[in-house]
């Protein structure tokens, strides 16, 4: 690709970056929790057929995907969890076809009140747009679409064909992009600008979501002794996970790739309920736990072992020793995934691609980590035998109070992306 023609790209994107800024905050103005994307895909799906692209937007029926690998137990109905994917057709197929991937889905906000700021009202200081789903991960999806819009704006177009999916689902299972998988949609690269500073993430871990359930004996206080109370028995119980924690994250258990991390499989229970009254020893406790795995990892033997870790701990209760917890799997039920392991070629051609638009636009070499969280890449690297890069710009305080991206590294991205996409895709005339 001639110099000239990487300026002009480069250019486009700046040209029209107020245009991508507004676009970020319409598309973040939009409260797309679970269940809540609807309004959001409509946006997107308009969007994609202004610019022209073929625009396939369904309801991901779970019948379809339940029999797939990779498929997590879903999370309450499914009716309105919609995908979108516009389709860009090349005349001549001389490039190499690519997946530009983005989730829609934002986690809650928590208590409003903690924000300075309505989290669905963005607004920008200092560089920076803030708002709930700003980072994570709507300006990897403004980044996506405006990349192509910059080769469009110089009267080019991908020499292949490229599939730009707005999915839902990834916060909690990732079965959206394996709904986009079902329906057949391949490409020789995947693309997820996910906010990671501007670095490429060559391994990301496994995730396990899970419930334990516990029933107690309920009396009243007075004599509580002659009880079991299920909201304490749950505290030994998460202890023990701890301990299992502190083991799976040894020296010992460690993939290379994750050998220099600190502390790579984080435990968090994340949100516990239980009991009906406060003068009552509880009946009932319930508690989510989410746990993660490395990349090979076995599921299964990893379920085993977390079910074996309660056991063991209920069993230092009389009463609970006969009246086990209930251990219910609901949400991710994912594999790790390393681009860094990826066998094909292509994964190695793809990160050179990326390495070298990196440097044209931050004039400095790309940086490479093991990620501690998953991403949908897992489904293309995995189940589609596709290179899955994922790579995005800096934002801050994603999922938790105040999330913002930084606007200068979406511009840079977007730029990164565009100049990827002409290399890897090659370029027709529009």
């Amino acid at each position: 690709m001639k110099k000239a023609i990487k300026s002009q790209i480069m250019n486009a994107v700046d040209k029209r970056f107020d245009q991508q800024v507004e676009f970020l905050s319409g598309l973040s103005t939009f409260a797309s929790t679970r269940g809540q994307e609807q309004g959001a895909q409509e946006f997107m799906a308009g969007q994609l057929t202004e610019r022209g692209y073929a625009v396939d937007s369904w309801a991901i029926d779970v019948r379809d995907i339940a029999h797939l690998p990779g498929f997590s137990p879903v999370i309450g109905n499914y009716d309105d969890a919609v995908n979108v994917v516009g389709t860009h057709k090349s005349r001549t197929n001389t490039g190499k076809s690519l997946i530009l991937n983005g989730h829609i889905d934002v986690v809650p906000t928590g208590p409003l009140e903690m924000w300075d700021a309505q989290p669905f009202k963005p607004h920008c200081d200092n560089g920076w747009m803030y708002g709930r789903g700003t980072g994570d991960m709507k300006a990897g999806l403004a980044a996506n679409l405006f990349a192509l819009d910059a080769l469009r704006a110089i009267h080019l177009q991908p020499a292949a064909d490229v599939h730009i999916q707005s999915v839902v689902e990834e916060e909690c299972t990732g079965n959206g992009a394996l709904a986009c998988l079902q329906r057949g949609y391949r490409a020789a690269a995947a693309l997820i600008p996910e906010p990671f500073d501007e670095k490429l993430a060559i391994a990301q871990i496994g995730v396990i979501w899970f419930q334990v359930h516990l029933k107690g004996v309920p009396v009243h206080v007075l004599e509580a002794g002659s009880g079991a109370n299920a909201i304490e028995a749950a505290i030994p119980l998460i202890a023990a996970l701890r301990e299992l924690e502190i083991g799976w994250n040894a020296d010992d258990r460690k993939p290379p790739l994750y050998a220099h991390v600190d502390h790579p499989l984080n435990l968090n229970g994340g949100r516990i309920e239980g009991g009906d009254w406060a003068s009552s020893v509880p009946a009932w406790c319930c508690f989510d736990v989410r746990l993660a795995i490395y990349p090979g990892q076995n599921i299964r033997q990893a379920q085993t072992e977390i079910e074996n870790c309660l056991y063991q701990a209920a069993n230092d209760s009389d009463f609970f020793r006969n009246n086990q917890p209930q251990i219910i799997y609901h949400g991710f039920l994912a594999e790790g995934y390393a681009l860094a392991d990826h066998p094909q070629t292509e994964a190695t051609q793809a990160i050179v691609s990326l390495e070298q638009a990196h440097r044209i636009v931050s004039g400095e070499r790309l940086q490479k980590f093991s990620v501690t969280a998953t991403t949908d890449a897992r489904f293309f690297g995995l189940y589609a035998n596709t290179p899955a890069l994922v790579y995005g710009p800096v934002a801050a305080a994603i999922h938790g109070f105040n999330e913002r991206v930084n606007l200068e590294s979406m511009r840079r991205v977007t730029q990164a992306i565009a100049l990827f996409i002409a290399d890897w895709c090659g370029l027709e005339k529009a």
